[in-house]
């Protein structure tokens, strides 16, 4: 039992180290990175089918990365537009309490005016009470005097009238001034009442100017830090931003390597796939996103790709590209005569001297070990033979085109593909459609694997569309 367990720890971590679909999440960072560094070299010790499985794994890696980020942008974004409404909304209280100091300010300067006027009047009324107070001082002397006078000089003076007439105004006149005297005097008072009551209004705006004034700092001092926040924010905004980008990039790179890998000699990048999708997509109406998400299915179906070539017309038989091993069921043999009419016709067309027997088909799939069905499939699309002529699509191709089609063209490949998943149905279901493509009417409730992947890549490329502003 124990040599039984040690041999399945051997082979388990066999498979860890020469499975690439089987990288450790811990690994996987610097497994990616390296791929994306170093381009030309990451793939030398692999087969095309374990390139890929790699590759794909790496641009999943960094879409899910990208896709992190995308969520990070949006949380940053809306700590911007938190910080920057806090400091539109402490700018304006700055501004409102500015206009309150303001309006205190003058506030106090009127309180001034009116607390000198009052001041003057009180002086002026001050004056009047002295005044008065001297007036009467001289009357009551002058009315003393007079009662202080013998009758014999009264008598000598002359008219005794005149006297008492004189005395009389003088009582009149003392009264009249004692009545202005308490008048101004109750002037005085008030005026000091109110002197005082402006000096005290005076004082509390000037306590509540100062405490606007402190309001006004710290909300400046809040203002100046929420500044310096969003600008901490922005920067990082603008870094993420970078890394999104990058994250971008290393993802349509690796997608670009996954294109070269379906047997086409000159694989587009991913934009000019994109492009050619959409050109495809105005004419048959499926979607690009769709379009590029089952021709990248295709391109990874089965084991080696494209990665055989048919050697025995009788049987069908063939070998692998790479190794020249002996690879059964190549291609059918009801496929074969189709398939050597179809490269004569592309020569024909193309001017070219393409031998059937070293042009790249898949390999038939392997099931439980055993090869399962026929390999064949062309090109991109992976189209049978038999069904990209006798089923029409190279006609209506070259009707599209004006020229020869061929299957290991990209554009059209696209096309080809584009009109069968319209014929399909694929503008009213993706999902039907993908699954008729993959098999027919006889499909089980295990081949909705394929149409599920077909469409979580389509969700992934709309995605990097949109991120691309395609």
């Amino acid at each position: 039992m124990a040599k039984l367990f040690q041999k399945v720890l051997f082979i388990a971590g066999f498979l860890l180290l020469c499975v690439p679909g089987m990288v450790l999440a811990d690994d996987l960072a610097a497994t990616c990175q390296q791929i994306a560094a170093n381009p030309d070299t990451s793939c030398q010790n692999l087969s095309a089918g374990d390139c890929r499985a790699l590759l794909e794994q790496c641009a999943n890696y960094y879409d899910s990365q990208s896709a992190q980020i995308g969520k990070d942008l949006t949380k940053t974004q809306q700590q911007k537009n938190t910080l920057q409404s806090q400091i539109t909304t402490l700018k304006k209280k700055v501004q409102g309490l500015e206009a309150q100091i303001n309006q205190g300010t003058l506030m106090v300067k009127d309180l001034n005016l009116k607390i000198n006027d009052t001041q003057t009047s009180i002086d002026k009324t001050t004056s009047q009470i002295q005044s008065s107070q001297t007036q009467i001082a001289t009357i009551l002397k002058t009315i003393a005097k007079e009662d202080q006078k013998p009758t014999f000089v009264i008598l000598l003076e002359g008219n005794i009238s005149d006297f008492f007439s004189n005395v009389a105004y003088l009582e009149s006149l003392n009264g009249k001034v004692s009545d202005l005297l308490q008048s101004t005097t109750d002037l005085n008072t008030y005026l000091q009442g109110q002197q005082q009551k402006q000096q005290d209004e005076k004082g509390q705006l000037q306590h509540v100017i100062q405490i606007q004034n402190l309001q006004k700092q710290q909300n400046l001092q809040t203002k100046a830090q929420q500044e310096a926040n969003l600008k901490l924010t922005e920067v990082q905004y603008q870094q993420q931003l970078k890394d999104k980008q990058t994250a971008d990039q290393k993802a349509a790179a690796i997608k670009n390597r996954i294109f070269s890998l379906i047997g086409v000699a000159n694989a587009p990048t991913f934009g000019q796939a994109l492009q050619i999708a959409k050109y495809v997509s105005n004419i048959t109406g499926v979607r690009a996103a769709f379009l590029m998400a089952v021709l990248t299915q295709e391109s990874n179906l089965g084991q080696n790709v494209g990665q055989c070539y048919v050697k025995n017309t009788q049987t069908g038989d063939g070998v692998k590209i790479k190794t020249g091993v002996f690879s059964p069921k190549t291609m059918s043999p009801a496929n074969i005569p189709v398939f050597l009419t179809l490269i004569d016709t592309i020569n024909k067309g193309k001017g070219t001297l393409r031998d059937p027997l070293a042009t790249p088909v898949s390999c038939v799939v392997y099931y439980n070990g055993r090869p399962y069905g026929w390999g064949g499939a062309m090109g991109p699309a992976q189209f049978i033979p038999t069904t990209w002529v006798n089923l029409g699509y190279a006609r209506r191709v070259t009707a599209i085109t004006g020229k020869v089609a061929d299957p290991w063209d990209i554009t059209d490949a696209f096309l080809a593909n584009g009109l069968y998943l319209k014929d399909l149905g694929a503008q009213t279901s993706e999902f039907q459609a993908a699954m008729k493509y993959y098999c027919g009417n006889s499909c089980t409730s295990y081949d909705r694997f394929y149409g599920n992947s077909v469409v979580g890549i389509a969700n992934q490329y709309a995605a990097d569309i949109t991120a691309i502003g395609g």
